[in-house]
Formats: C-alpha cells, structure tokens, sequence
C-alpha cells in the first residue's frame, strides 16, 4: 500500500508539472542564475522560433558595434504582414534606438540594418550567429536569418533559448531594454515612440523580459523572464502556443510556480550583530560588530548560504560608531554572492596612559616579570648588606690586632 500510495504521489505531481504549460509544444522553466531546469516539456525538441532568433541578433549587435554609433538603414522590403519600424532610404539610427526597436515591437528593418551594421551583409551575419551559438554551447540550434522568418534551417529548442536568454540578460544595456514597457527613439529622421509586444512587463510587477514571437509554422511564442528581491532571476521559454492570450497564460504559470520554489534568506542584517572584538586595554569590555547593510537571498530548497566572517579579535580606540572594521562574504552554494564591510556597532573608545599603564602593571603576564625584577632587587640588596656587613667585621678584626 505503501508503494502504491507514493506511486499515487508521483503520479499527481507528474499531472501537475504538465498542467504548468498545458498549451505549448515545448516549455522550459530554468534558474536564471545558475541555469538549474526547474520544469521541462520538449526542451529539446527542435521547433521554429520566429523572432525570439532576435536575441541572437541583439548580442551579436552589441558585442560589434558601439551604442551611439549612427547606422543607415539596410534596404529591406517588408512583406505587409511584418512587423517594421519603418527606416526610410538612407536614414541613420543609433545602435542603442535600432536595438530598442529590434527587441520592443521587434522591427524587423532594425534587425537587417543591425546585421548590415555589424557584418558587412546579412549572409556573412548569420554564419556570425551560429559560430556565437556553438559558442554558447546551443547545440540544438541553427540560424538562416537574422529575423526569424520561417526558413528552412532556422529553429532551435526552449533550452537552447533559455540559456541565450542567459545570455542576453547578462548585458546590462540589452536586460534594461527588455524591461521596458515603451521606449522614444530620438535619432532618426524623426522621433518614434514605440511599445513592448510582451505586454507581460507593462502588467505584471515581476516580469521583467524578454522576447515575443510569432509565425504560422512557430505558432506563438514567448521568453520570459522574472525577478524577485533576494536575487531571484527565472528564465522561461514557451514554443508553440495557439494564441498569444495561452502564450501569457503559460508563461505566468511557469513563473509563478518557479517564484514559489525559492525562499529568502537573511544572510546579513544590520540589526544583527555578526562578531564582538575586545576594547583594548578595557579589560573584559567588547564591541559588537554589524554589517553595513543586509543581505538577502533567495535560495531553492536544495541550496544552501554560507557566510564567512573576517573581523579582527581586538580593536584600539577611538573609533565612531559606523567605522569599517572586517568584511563578510555571502556564498550560495560554495560561489560568493557579495560582500559587505563590517562596521562597529557602537564608538569604541580610547585609552589614556594612565588607563595603559594600570593595564600593563595588573595583568597576570605582566605579573611575572615583576615579581622577578622584585627577586633580583631583593637579592642584590641582601648581597651589598652582606658584602658591608663582612667589611665591617674585618675592619673590627683588624683593630683588636693593633
């Protein structure tokens, strides 16, 4: 019955992993720090990605060129249906604003002028692509553009896309552009206001990227992406859905079941003393010592946090309260996370000479080399009366014999 009740168990957890994207193809949830999978479905299955093959694009762009460099668009000719910015013939636009458009309403004239920009031509851009995605260890992925058109030869798989998600999210400039709900585009031949097509980050406080897409062979598709105080990063990646209202929804499940698997953890807190260091010369007096600021984590069940502290054993005065005195270091799973500088918690005050000297005279190491120092003045006085007193015994001798 035993065996047959935790069957059961497996069983429904089973059923309830796949109730988390019950609409895609293929579906992944990954820890987006580590790169730990939390959920998967298909993840390795090859599928048509549509424009989420503009992450690629995106990095690709912002390792070759600078972000204020001004770059005329690449002659494109859109098909009625795709999504454009509109560049007219000739104009120049910033790297920074053609990435913005490339990755918010996913311009495709952007990603062309961009691979333009950055390669020379768009063939000798895609060969760029797939030498960085052997780079990045994505070895269920090939790129034939650099769009995401449906073409023979450009797919990949939800964890091949989860980890160059990783990858895009580590570039400051790219993590803040997905994160951005609108975005004014100020170079040009004219000012452009334009929005996100991941409405997810405009409505839900968490969501924080990355990447729409949609074709009629990928069907609708979704990167997304979550942070939480503590550290906490989630990457997800659903392929495949029938409409973008079931690509949100299964995003929001992956997310939201991935946010409830961590707990945080007060590493350091300033209200928490974390060592004590004796007051020099103050006898049994001590110090306590805090971290300058907290520090949260947010940790799966299976991860553990250390903290080493580095604080001195004495301290000499006068110090303020608030003065940096050590250091402790916060590690999740043996890699260090931050480091804080340890301060005093309260003025540590400071010894005077007479304070020093009681010091010095009255404690028991110091005792010992008195008492001896005492020894030898008592014995060198005994010597010198003795040595008076015989002298004085041959001076009595000497008069009796006169």
């Amino acid at each position: 019955m035993a065996l047959a009740a935790a069957g059961q168990a497996g069983a429904a957890a089973r059923d309830g992993a796949k109730r988390l994207a019950p609409s895609a193809r293929a579906a992944i949830l990954v820890d987006g720090r580590d790169g730990r999978t939390l959920y998967e479905r298909n993840a390795d299955a090859h599928r048509p990605i549509a424009s989420t093959t503009k992450l690629m694009t995106a990095l690709l762009a912002i390792e070759k060129l600078p972000l204020g460099r001004r770059i005329a668009a690449a002659p494109y000719r859109p098909a009625p249906v795709e999504s454009q910015l509109g560049l007219e013939p000739g104009e120049r636009m910033s790297v920074a604003d053609l990435l913005r458009a490339l990755l918010l309403p996913s311009a495709n004239d952007a990603a062309a002028t961009l691979a333009r920009g950055a390669a020379g031509s768009v063939r000798r851009f895609v060969r760029m692509m797939n030498r960085r995605a052997a780079a990045l260890g994505l070895r269920d992925t090939h790129f034939a553009n650099p769009i995401g058109l449906d073409e023979p030869g450009n797919y990949s798989s939800a964890r091949d896309l989860a980890r160059l998600a990783r990858a895009v999210l580590r570039n400051r400039f790219l993590a803040e552009t997905v994160d951005m709900p609108r975005a004014r585009l100020l170079s040009g031949a004219h000012q452009r206001v334009i929005s996100n097509r991941n409405d997810l980050v405009g409505r839900v406080p968490f969501v924080d990227g990355v990447k729409t897409g949609h074709t009629a062979d990928a069907g609708y598709v979704l990167v997304g992406a979550a942070t939480r105080r503590g550290g906490i990063r989630l990457v997800s990646v659903v392929l495949g859905t029938p409409s973008e209202r079931a690509r949100d929804a299964d995003t929001l499940s992956l997310l939201r079941h991935g946010l409830g698997l961590f707990r945080r953890v007060d590493a350091l807190s300033p209200a928490r003393a974390v060592a004590e260091a004796k007051v020099a010369f103050f006898g049994d007096r001590r110090a306590a010592i805090r971290p300058a600021r907290a520090v949260v984590v947010g940790v799966r069940r299976d991860q553990r946090v250390r903290t080493r502290i580095d604080a001195p054993g004495e301290l000499h005065g006068p110090l303020p309260r608030g003065a940096r005195v050590g250091s402790a270091t916060v590690y999740l799973d043996g890699r260090r996370l931050r480091t804080v500088p340890l301060v005093t918690a309260g003025s540590v005050p400071a010894a005077g000479f007479p304070r020093k000297l009681a010091h010095w005279v009255f404690r028991p190491l110091a005792l010992v080399p008195l008492a001896l120092l005492a020894v030898l003045v008592a014995e060198r006085r005994r010597r010198r009366l003795a040595a008076a007193d015989a002298a004085r015994r041959r001076r009595r001798r000497a008069a009796r014999l006169d």
